[in-house]
């Protein structure tokens, strides 16, 4: 851990519903003498003391995906999505209609 101790931590989790977990990570980090983490949320479900909670544990800074709306929101993944899903990936629909 020593070498690290200079380093600012990222966090990332899939899915941020309680933060408990995440929470409980930083409050270890800091403990251990860390800088204050970063936390990334893939899907920021976020229940409504989580953000809050994030914070108090010592969080440096909560961001993430725009996979759900919330206030949050730092990286796009639309652009990703959109070329996952793009033109010729998948078969043609018009003859449904």
């Amino acid at each position: 851990m020593e070498q690290w101790r200079g380093h600012t931590p990222v966090l990332v989790d899939d899915i941020v519903s309680t933060g408990r977990t995440m929470a409980e990570t930083v409050k270890r980090l800091r403990k251990a003498g860390c800088p204050a983490p970063v936390c990334v949320a893939v899907h920021p479900v976020f229940a409504p003391t989580a953000l809050e909670d994030l914070r108090a544990a010592g969080t440096g800074e909560v961001v993430s995906c725009d996979t759900i709306g919330h206030p949050t929101n730092r990286i796009s993944l639309a652009g990703a999505i959109a070329q996952g899903i793009g033109p010729g990936r998948w078969p043609s629909t018009s003859s449904l209609w």
